[in-house]
């Protein structure tokens, strides 16, 4: 499992010019049941994404595919974490 921050980085004024991209690279991460949750690092930092099914060299290969990273809007960091313990509704998750 990974959780990966996109963190705003010198190119954060052109994210409204590749919002329609990378949200549709989003989808794609969802559609394909790689990503299990998106959202908002606060304040304004940039986001974050839930990854998991997926090992840290597919990972990197996907992230390079988003629009924010390719055009420097953000710069990812890859945190990778294995469960040990998790609630009944985050089962899928153990390895």
């Amino acid at each position: 499992m990974f959780v990966v921050l996109l963190k705003f980085s010198s190119n954060k004024s052109q994210a409204s010019e590749f919002m329609q991209g990378h949200n549709s690279w989003l989808q794609r991460g969802f559609d394909d049941g790689v990503f299990i949750l998106a959202g908002s690092l606060q304040p304004k930092q940039g986001g974050t994404v839930l990854a998991h099914n997926i090992s840290r060299e597919a990972l990197e290969e996907r992230l390079g595919q988003d629009p924010f990273v390719k055009e420097d809007v953000v710069a990812p960091e890859i945190l990778e974490i294995t469960p040990s313990k998790v609630s009944q509704e985050l089962a899928f998750l153990m390895p």
